[in-house]
Parts: C-alpha cells; structure tokens; sequence
C-alpha cells in the first residue's frame, strides 16, 4: 500500500514538473514571444506592400528625356518668336485673316495683310515670354518633342497631348500649364492693346481655344513633315 502511495506521488510531481517547463501562452503580445515574431512580420509585409503600391503608383522617370542646360532653353524661346517655324505660322495665319478680312477694319490689302503679320509677331512674344517665365519658375519643359515610337498611332497621340502637357526634369509628363497659360494670355493681351474695341473675352478665349487646336495641326506637321 504505501509503495502504491510513493509511486503515485512520483507520478504527480513528475506530471506537474512537466507542466511547469512548457512555455505558457501570454494575453499580452509584448510578453509573448512568438506574438512579437508574427506581429513583426505581419509590419515588414505590410511595409512591402505599401512601398510596392506607392512605386507603382507614381510615374517612371523617363529615360529617353534629358533636360536641356539653360542656354539651349534660351535659344528655343528665341527661335520660339522668331525662328523660321514661327514665323511661317505667324505669315499663314495673317494669309487667311487677310483672305477673310478679319478683322474687316484692317482691310483685305497688303497694309491690313503687313498689320496682320505685326500683329502675330507681336502675340507670339506675349505668349511664349510667359511660357518660358513659367517654364523657368516650375522647372518645367513645355517644348514640343517628336514621338520617340514611330507608330502612326503613337505619333498622333503625342501631338495631341504634347500642347496641354509639359515634362518635368526627370521627363515624366505633367499639366503644361505654362503653355496653356501663355496662350491664352496671349489672346487676351493683344485683343485688348491693338485689336478692335468690339472684341469681348469670351472672343478672346475662344481665339485662344483654336489657336490650342492650331497648335495640335503644327505637331502633326513636326511628327511626319517637318523633321528639322
């Protein structure tokens, strides 16, 4: 009887023994290890997959553009007003003015035709000067750059987005303010220094409006004419 009693008293201590030594699971993660393991990596994968969203969200930097030193943006705004391209747009454009006498006041002959060119001269140095004033302030680059794929499609494309958009210095594209803005600044100034008093500003958005469209015209001409 007794030796069944001191066996039975080993096997108890044994058995509480054993219970002691296993690692009892903690209510606060702070104190549990394995908690703390789980919790750590349940972080990182929540940091990796933010970071990834973040980077696939943003725009890839362009490796075909590289921003052009001051001097060469100097000259473009230059040839800009008077380069041989302006200047053969500012000589169309007073062609067809002239042909539909518009406006009437300046008459269908070579006077009105010499007044009409002045005229286009003088609002593309209103429009460009405050393109490349932004363009400097914003580090922006409003220029227009032929399509680096030579599809049809691709081609069109670019000259269709190129006058509302500009690049930044890593050559990712943005709202080309700039260009938008001078436009239509150049509309508004020279209808209201030297055009007719019967112009309104709704005329003069609209002017502008169609030069953008205008604008579209020349870049197609740029993409598969005029290669210069």
């Amino acid at each position: 009887m007794k030796t069944l009693v001191f066996v039975g008293l080993l096997f108890l201590t044994a058995t509480f023994t054993d219970f002691a030594q296993e690692p009892q699971k903690s209510d606060d993660p702070a104190k549990d290890p394995v908690s703390q393991s789980d919790t750590s990596k349940t972080d990182v994968t929540k940091q990796q997959s933010n970071t990834s969203s973040t980077d696939s969200a943003a725009p890839a930097p362009s490796q075909d553009y590289t921003r052009p030193d001051a001097k060469t943006r100097f000259k473009r705004y230059l040839n800009s007003m008077f380069g041989p391209m302006s200047l053969g747009e500012d000589i169309a454009l007073a062609g067809i003015a002239t042909a539909r006498n518009s406006p009437e006041e300046w008459g269908p002959h070579w006077d009105g035709f010499g007044r009409r060119v002045a005229s286009g001269i003088g609002r593309s140095v209103i429009k460009n000067t405050v393109q490349y004033s932004l363009d400097e302030t914003f580090k922006l680059d409003s220029h227009y750059y032929r399509s680096k794929d030579r599809s049809v499609s691709a081609r069109i494309k670019n000259a269709l987005i190129s006058p509302v958009t500009a690049r930044r210095e890593d050559g990712t594209r943005t709202i080309g303010f700039p260009h938008i803005i001078g436009v239509y600044a150049g509309s508004i100034i020279s209808r209201k220094a030297w055009y007719p008093a019967r112009y309104t500003l709704g005329d003069d958005l609209v002017n502008g409006s169609i030069s953008l469209g205008f604008n579209v015209g020349m870049n197609l001409v740029k993409e598969f004419i005029w290669k210069k």
